[in-house]
């Protein structure tokens, strides 16, 4: 920063409301970070009608808003101050955090004049999208500022862009704040300046960026170490066939999504498993960080009150559940923030900026893969509260979802136009059907889930890989084996270059260690690459189809369901499920199924 600006910093500064001499609205920073000082000092001196904001989740966007906000109306720059929210429970967590500060918002504003106590109103995009010619005349009457909180909302559908450049159009000052600016679709986001590019495609453009690579540097957020589970899964389609595959092969988009979903199912033992090795790491962070908390994402209601029941088995405790659609959702939500409880389960609200400080250990069980919501349900764990905390997320073995936590620390902007060339395809054009999930609050039924209507019939779980900082670590090892407890037991609190030196450390040990076992103990999993038989991915994929058709024909002749016959092959002959034996063990298999076929006849 060069004088001349530090000198201006200061200047202004001093002007700054009494609730701010020098100091955050709340929360345990002593002072504003380095960033909101920055896009403070950089919107003060250029006074600009519209500004973006783009800082990523738990930097801090809220305490620069209000600062901003507290700013203006001390010098009569406006006279009223909206804040627009996506959610009822953010609405009123900002008229929360407002008021800590001396600025008064009624969150239950729905007509007529506003009480003299007031400063301003805190409303739902929703209600903007209801209402937008009421609230146009409000900002019409008096001078105005507008907080648009995670504005990509005001793209989510066409009638909620529309009100909001309605209601909000006359305003004296628009503040847009978004941690995910990109989505999938080509809605414009009301009041954001987008830039044409070299290739013609127009981007939208921030005035102040501080993203999560910067914020990791800064010590604002913590690290994530990404905990990935794959696994063997069965599943029935709608046709009727039954199909095996492990969590991670390459397959089709359809077989992925399928092998995802039955990786979910509470009924298995992926979830299970997964539970208890998060809960696992939970105890070990809690021995650094006493009052870290859990949280599993959820797609849907049932779900979530299946993994909570599967937490209350595996921990002899009731964790906190927050149905979107539950008219008390906001207050388990505060409960649970002020608690030292371990675990909560939500569903999908709980995506999105909603703070709880203290969750410190996630499990991501929904199958939404748009970058724009993992990027907000991972940044529910990232805040961070004292140097050396880390964050933990756990991972089904899903290409998009790796690829979105190796890319943590890249910044997106959203993209009005999808790319012109011929077969050109952006990595981040999801459907907007997904993004339509991604955003929906109440889990109505909406007819998708017959359309792909398919039965999970089993699913087990195996430790992958653990990715910290883009690297990656580990070999595959099974739940509750000494090598997955080497990574579920690193300390809650460290610094960042400590992380990663235990976990090269780890998995030295654990390569060493599965070079000590005879081959014959040694599990496929665990051989190190250059012991493992070399067959070719075709002859592997031959010999599966060849026995899984001769177990399909056997199914017929025996009347016994494949899942059983499959067990019992594997009983006799030894060895892992299908998908992960040697060649040597699917032929060993091929051979007697043949034989219990003979007999038969």
């Amino acid at each position: 920063m060069t004088t001349t600006a530090s000198s201006s910093s200061a200047a202004h500064s001093h002007h700054l409301s009494p609730a701010f001499p020098g100091r955050a609205p709340w929360g345990t920073a002593s002072k504003l970070r380095a960033w909101q000082e920055g896009a403070m000092e950089k919107y003060i001196q250029e006074q600009p009608r519209d500004f973006l904001a783009v800082a990523t989740p738990g930097a801090g966007k809220t305490t620069f808003a209000l600062t901003l906000a507290s700013w203006m109306l001390h010098h009569h720059v406006v006279q009223q101050v909206t804040v627009v929210a996506p959610t009822e429970h953010l609405k009123k967590q900002w008229a929360e955090a407002a008021a800590r500060i001396g600025i008064k918002l009624d969150p239950e504003y729905s007509a007529g004049p506003l009480g003299k106590d007031y400063h301003g109103i805190a409303v739902t995009y929703a209600g903007v999208g209801v209402r937008p010619m009421l609230h146009r005349n409000r900002v019409e009457q008096r001078k105005t500022l507008v907080i648009l909180d995670e504005i990509h909302h005001a793209g989510d559908s066409k009638s909620w862009g529309e009100a909001c450049l309605e209601a909000f159009e006359p305003a004296t000052r628009r503040l847009a704040l978004t941690g995910t600016p990109f989505r999938s679709d080509t809605n414009p986001i009301p009041f954001v300046t987008y830039e044409e590019g070299n290739d013609g495609i127009r981007r939208s453009a921030a005035d102040y960026t501080y993203g999560y690579g910067n914020a990791l540097a800064d010590n604002v957020v913590r690290p994530v170490i990404f905990l990935s589970y794959s696994g063997n899964m069965r599943w029935r389609t709608k046709a009727g066939d039954e199909i095996a595959a492990r969590l991670g092969e390459p397959m089709t988009k359809d077989a992925i999504s399928q092998a995802w979903r039955t990786a979910l199912d509470p009924r298995g033992e992926w979830m299970p498993s997964v539970l208890r090795a998060a809960d696992q790491r939970l105890t070990e962070v809690r021995k650094a960080i006493p009052d870290a908390g859990a949280l599993v994402i959820a797609a849907d209601q049932d779900s979530a009150r299946a993994y909570a029941k599967l937490i209350r088995e595996i921990t002899g405790s009731k964790p906190t559940v927050v149905l979107s659609d539950d008219t008390g959702a906001s207050k388990n939500i505060d409960d649970f923030s002020a608690s030292t409880d371990r675990w909560m389960v939500a569903v999908r609200m709980v995506s999105e900026g909603v703070d709880v400080p203290r969750l410190a250990v996630g499990v991501y069980a929904t199958t939404i893969s748009t970058p724009l919501f993992f990027a907000q349900a991972v940044g529910r764990f990232v805040r961070s509260r004292r140097r050396g905390e880390t964050a933990s997320v756990f991972l089904p073995t899903v290409p998009d979802l790796l690829s979105f936590a190796n890319e943590m620390e890249r910044e997106r902007d959203h993209v009005l136009d999808k790319p012109k060339k011929q077969g050109e395809e952006d990595p981040y054009a999801e459907s907007e059907k997904e993004m339509d999930e991604a955003n929906r609050e109440q889990d109505e039924d909406t007819g998708e889930q017959e359309q792909f209507s398919f039965e999970a019939l089993e699913s087990e779980a195996v430790f992958d890989r653990v990715m910290y900082n883009g690297a990656e670590f580990g070999m595959q090892a099974h739940p509750g084996s000494e090598e997955e407890q080497d990574y579920l037991g690193i300390p809650g609190l460290l610094e960042p270059d400590q992380v990663q030196l235990l976990l090269q450390k780890r998995q030295a040990r654990q390569i060493a260690h599965s070079r000590k076992k005879p081959d014959e103990e040694a599990d496929l999993l665990e051989m190190p690459a250059e012991r493992r038989p070399v067959v070719s991915h075709k002859e592997m994929m031959e010999l599966r189809r060849q026995l899984n058709g001769l177990v399909g024909a056997y199914v017929h002749q025996s009347g016994k369901p494949h899942g059983v016959i499959h067990t019992e092959l594997r009983r006799v002959c030894g060895g892992p499920p299908a998908a992960e034996a040697t060649a040597g063990q699917l032929r060993q298999r091929i051979a007697k199924v043949q034989e219990w076929a003979t007999r038969m006849k």
